[in-house]
């Protein structure tokens, strides 16, 4: 149980919010607090965001991050995609 002493004009925002919100004082107080303690929290990063790295994109070589070896990899990758999707049109 928590008592709180508020003045007159903190009192009427209370009961403007309340109206407004309809809501109880409860519920409201339980809202305020997790919202400010959220503020309080760090930040996620986008990794954390979108759930952690995507490993299907780990999977490849390893110099991907040089261009040529990157568009030979690619250039690959879609000449196999390419293949597979004419034999399934074929069969």
């Amino acid at each position: 149980m928590l008592n709180v002493n508020l003045d007159d004009e903190a009192e009427k925002y209370l009961v403007e919010i309340l109206a407004q919100e309809k809501t109880t004082s409860s519920e409201l107080i339980k809202h305020l607090l997790h919202e400010y303690w959220q503020s309080l929290q760090p930040r996620k990063t986008v990794l954390e965001r979108m759930g952690g790295y995507p490993e299907h994109l780990l999977q490849g070589p390893s110099d991907l991050s040089d261009r040529d070896a990157r568009y030979k990899y690619l250039a690959e990758y879609f000449q196999k995609r390419y293949e597979q999707s004419q034999q399934k049109q074929e069969v």
